[in-house]
C-alpha cells in the first residue's frame, strides 16, 4: 500500500533529475558555440559574423563605422603582401626618473612587453605600396595608448631619416594620447626631435604623407603628425591637441558639433582628404606616386575619396 505522498515525492524527484539534465544539456549547447564567432558594431548596433568582419577591416558592413583595428591587422591591410620589413627591435624603454604612480613604470613598461610584444608604442620598417618603396611607421596603440615616449620619438626620427637616405617617401600611421607622462621632459623633447627630422625631409623634397587614425591627439598630433605634405584621416578620427571636454573646460563655452573630428577638421582646413579604411591603401599609391612623380597606374588625378 503506497503511503500519502509518496507518489508526489517520486515525481518531484524524478522533475530535479530531469531538470538538471536539461540544464546540463543546455550549457553544453552554449559551449558548442565558440566565443567571438559574431561581432556587434559599436555604433549601430548591427551583428556581423567576426571572420567577415576581420576581412571587411573591422569596417561595419551596414553603416561603415570604423573599428578599433590591432596594428598587425592595419600594417598587412595598408602595405603590399610580404614587403614589411621591421626594424629598431633592439630599443627598449628605459625609467630615467625611476617614475612610479599606482605602479613602477618599468612594470608598466614590462606588462605590456609580456601582453603585445617588445615594440615599444611604434614599429618601423621599410615595406612597399602599390610596388613603390616607402620608410613606414605604425603607431601601436595597443601598447601603453600609443603614447610617445624616447623610443617612440627615435622610431619616428629614424622613419625619416631612412627616407632622407635611400631617397623614399615616408608615411606615417598615428594613433596616440600624446606623450608618455612617465618620461616627463623627456618624452615632449620628442617633439622637437621628431619635427626637425621631418624638416630636414622637407627640405629635400621627399614626400611624407600623414595618415591619423582614431584618436592622434597630444604631442603627436602637435607635431609630426600634423606636418604631412598630406594629411589624411580616416572617417569619425578624433584629431587635436587637448580633448574635447578640455577644451570646453577651459574655455568654459560649448563647443560645436563634431569638434576635432575628422570631419570638422576637414571642414576647416586641417586635414586635406578623409579615405575610408577600405580605399586607404589604393589612395595611398595614388598618392605616393602623384607625389613622386612617378608614373600614376589610374587617373592623371586624384579621385573624390569615398569615406565610407
Amino acid at each position: 500500500m503506497i503511503r500519502p505522498g509518496k507518489g508526489a515525492g517520486f515525481r518531484m524527484a524524478w522533475w530535479r533529475r530531469k531538470k538538471q539534465a536539461l540544464e546540463q544539456t543546455s550549457e553544453s549547447n552554449k559551449v558548442s558555440v565558440p566565443r567571438g564567432l559574431w561581432t556587434k558594431c559599436d555604433a549601430c548596433g548591427e551583428i556581423t559574423y567576426t571572420a567577415e568582419f576581420v576581412q571587411n577591416l573591422r569596417v561595419c558592413p551596414v553603416c561603415g563605422h570604423h573599428h578599433v583595428m590591432p596594428t598587425k591587422e592595419r600594417i598587412a591591410a595598408m602595405l603590399d603582401p610580404d614587403s614589411w620589413q621591421p626594424l629598431d627591435l633592439e630599443l627598449r624603454s628605459g625609467d630615467p626618473l625611476g617614475f612610479r604612480d599606482q605602479a613602477a613604470y618599468s612594470d608598466r613598461v614590462a606588462k605590456a612587453d609580456r601582453s603585445v610584444g617588445p615594440t615599444d608604442a611604434f614599429t618601423a620598417g621599410f615595406g612597399t605600396i602599390d610596388g613603390l618603396d616607402v620608410s613606414a611607421g605604425f603607431f601601436v596603440f595597443e601598447y601603453m595608448g600609443g603614447s610617445m615616449g624616447s623610443v617612440v620619438g627615435e622610431k619616428v626620427t629614424r622613419v625619416f631619416e631612412r627616407a632622407l637616405e635611400r631617397k623614399i617617401p615616408a608615411v606615417i600611421f598615428s594613433a596616440s594620447g600624446g606623450a608618455r607622462m612617465q618620461e616627463g621632459i623627456l618624452s615632449l623633447m620628442q617633439m622637437a626631435k621628431t619635427s626637425a627630422a621631418r624638416g630636414r625631409l622637407r627640405s629635400a623634397g621627399i614626400p611624407y604623407i600623414s595618415v591619423c587614425l582614431h584618436p592622434t591627439t597630444g604631442g603627436v598630433a602637435a607635431s609630426f603628425a600634423m606636418l604631412g605634405d598630406v594629411i589624411i584621416a580616416e572617417p569619425r578620427a578624433l584629431v587635436g591637441f587637448a580633448g574635447p571636454r578640455v577644451v570646453q573646460q577651459t574655455i568654459g563655452q560649448e563647443l560645436p558639433p563634431g569638434f576635432q573630428r575628422a570631419e570638422f577638421l576637414l571642414e576647416h582646413g586641417m586635414l586635406d582628404r578623409i579615405v575610408g579604411r577600405l580605399e586607404l591603401r589604393a589612395q595611398l599609391g595614388l598618392m605616393l606616386r602623384l607625389l613622386a612623380g612617378a608614373p600614376a597606374k589610374a587617373a592623371a588625378a586624384l579621385p573624390a575619396a569615398p569615406t565610407g
